[in-house]
């Protein structure tokens, strides 16, 4: 039944292919990847894989990479994305020798990715359980670690109905799970391989802060003047934040949208009543006579929330929120939309009062009216925030302290 349900997946991802770059993109790369594999891997090295969705998980797995490439240089590492927002973004990373597309899970595809990469470890960030690879891996010994992962009572292996599938769980070598909830749902299938290690996401985004780029065309805009930095913004995390910007010429606004599209950089200029221009397009010149930035590049989010007195991290009001922590490890309070419910991170600074939730205009306009005029409010919950993630980091060292690389 998996396997069928997976034909019938790949066979919409092609048809799809012909309208959408996106999907085009995904079925291309798929069928590059062992052209990659063929070409790239050395014969007698040591692959240790590391496998992330997208460009999220990436980021959670990428301390565990960095660390390996440093502590064990003895090692390479195959580093595979399943989606093009994550392989197209990172497809140069340096801090990996191999970087592809991990082919749909059917039986062929799996003999001939394992046969031709030969890992001998493998990392699955978050929630990435592929039941023929992590079958396929098991039966030839290659111990597979589950990294960040996060369990919930309403996912399929812990339902009537999912119980088959849940037995893919048992090729995992150890869970490294984000909390206690995670680890006991485990001990409900009779899976007693896990540790509560925590997200190593949380030392991802103090790296990042630790190496942020200072920008003197941002720093310039700013000025002496209060800062709103929206990333990963979408329409409708938009259709709140501009027409507040707009009537409120004491704020200045950095937008990052999450899709950089003429499209959809077109509509954010055409909603906007207040002077602004593309970040492209910004010299020192012209930087004063804007209001607003719109960031029409990748690789700057993480550098730019640095400048603001607050931030809203996009995606509540669709398929969920992005990263909040990029933003809260800079001491800036976040306000989020409501699709926030199944991250922690998000659940636990809403509850300390580090983060903000907004379901509609009034309680988005509320909330920053509060934070405008109340600075002592506002640092005491940009401190929530940085305290939460430097007491939550460390979930990396001890994943790091637990694997045997001694293969």
């Amino acid at each position: 039944m998996y396997t069928i349900a997976l034909y019938l997946y790949m066979f919409a991802v092609i048809v799809a292919a012909l309208f959408h770059k996106k999907a085009r993109l995904m079925v291309k790369g798929h069928w590059n990847t062992f052209r990659i594999l063929r070409e790239r891997i050395r014969p007698g090295e040591k692959y240790v894989w590391f496998h992330a969705a997208s460009l999220g998980e990436f980021e959670q797995g990428r301390p565990l990479i960095e660390r390996l490439r440093r502590e064990h240089p003895e090692f390479k590492i195959l580093l595979t994305f399943f989606s093009p927002s994550g392989y197209e973004v990172r497809k140069h990373y340096a801090g990996a020798d191999v970087v592809c597309y991990l082919p749909f899970d059917t039986p062929g595809n799996v003999h001939s990715f394992l046969r031709l990469a030969r890992p001998c470890m493998a990392f699955f960030i978050k929630y990435e359980f592929w039941q023929n690879y992590l079958k396929a891996c098991h039966r030839r010994g290659i111990p597979v670690y589950s990294v960040s992962s996060i369990f919930r009572p309403d996912q399929v292996f812990f339902r009537w109905y999912g119980r088959g599938y849940a037995r893919v769980l048992d090729c995992i070598t150890h869970f490294f799970v984000q909390n206690e909830a995670s680890r006991e749902l485990l001990a409900t299938l009779g899976l007693m391989n896990a540790s509560v290690v925590g997200d190593t996401r949380f030392d991802r985004v103090i790296d990042i802060c630790r190496q942020a780029r200072h920008l003197p065309l941002i720093q310039q805009f700013k000025g002496e003047h209060v800062v709103f930095v929206a990333g990963s913004s979408w329409p409708p995390d938009e259709d709140l934040i501009i027409p507040y910007f707009n009537s409120h010429p004491e704020l200045k606004l950095i937008i990052a949208p999450h899709v950089i599209g003429e499209n959809h950089l077109c509509e954010i200029e055409s909603k906007l009543q207040r002077p602004s221009l593309r970040y492209s397009a910004v010299t020192a010149d012209n930087v004063a006579q804007a209001d607003c930035l719109i960031i029409d590049c990748f690789g700057l989010l993480s550098s730019i929330y640095r400048y603001g007195e607050i931030a809203y991290v996009g995606g509540g009001f669709g398929a969920g929120i992005h990263n909040v922590p990029e933003a809260a490890v800079y001491g800036v309070p976040v306000l989020i939309g409501p699709n926030n419910k199944d991250f922690r991170e998000a659940q636990d600074l809403l509850r300390a009062g580090g983060c903000f939730e907004v379901t509609d205009k009034k309680s988005f306009d509320g909330t920053v009216d509060r934070l405008l005029t109340d600075g002592a409010f506002r640092r005491q919950c940009g401190s929530v925030g940085k305290n939460y993630i430097e007491q939550n980091a460390g979930a990396a060292d001890a994943v790091f302290r637990a694997v045997d690389f001694k293969i």
